[in-house]
């Protein structure tokens, strides 16, 4: 699946005060009919929270039972009805031929929802992100997340998000 590239976004700016409110902002971005053929990477240091929020999301798309991190398997299957899901973490990946010897690119090139934690590691081989994720830790344990549109799947999921956000607790810093 190709997506056409635009123009980088002006980024959103979120604020999750606690788990709860990275809990709501994956509830609202699970009901975006756009993220069931997009490509979201999630960047941030270790703790920032990328994996928590894909375990929200998860949920929220109707996984059920247990959300394992793919840290060591590097990619995680889910498959319900009408919707398939890849869950990667490239924290491991160390060799681009892993990518072609595991399917990457076949996985990338079809239908359903891909989401990549620390998508830096498996540049040069990744296709462009429809939506990136930015989350940093702020020192009283909250978190900003930062989301910029990269594509016009991206742009749609990111006008969406915008539109419901009328600032406030979980909204627009």
């Amino acid at each position: 699946m190709v997506h056409l590239v635009i123009v980088k976004t002006p980024p959103l700016l979120l604020h999750w005060a606690d788990e709860s409110a990275t809990q709501a902002f994956a509830l609202q971005l699970a009901d975006q009919p756009a993220l069931g053929q997009a490509f979201v990477s999630l960047h941030g240091n270790l703790g920032a929270g990328k994996t928590t929020l894909v375990r929200h999301l998860l949920r929220a798309l109707g996984v059920q039972g247990r959300i394992k991190s793919p840290t060591y398997a590097v990619v995680e299957p889910y498959h319900l009805p009408g919707l398939d899901i890849w869950h990667f973490d490239f924290y491991r990946f160390n060799d681009p031929r892993e990518w072609e010897d595991a399917g990457f690119r076949d996985i990338f090139a079809s239908p359903g929802l891909k989401l990549a934690e620390w998508p830096d590691k498996a540049a040069g081989v990744l296709p462009l992100a429809d939506l990136e994720i930015h989350l940093q830790v702020n020192p009283d344990q909250s978190r900003t997340g930062a989301l910029q549109a990269q594509s016009t799947v991206g742009m749609a999921l990111l006008q969406t998000l915008q539109s419901a956000r009328p600032g406030g607790e979980g909204g627009a810093v």
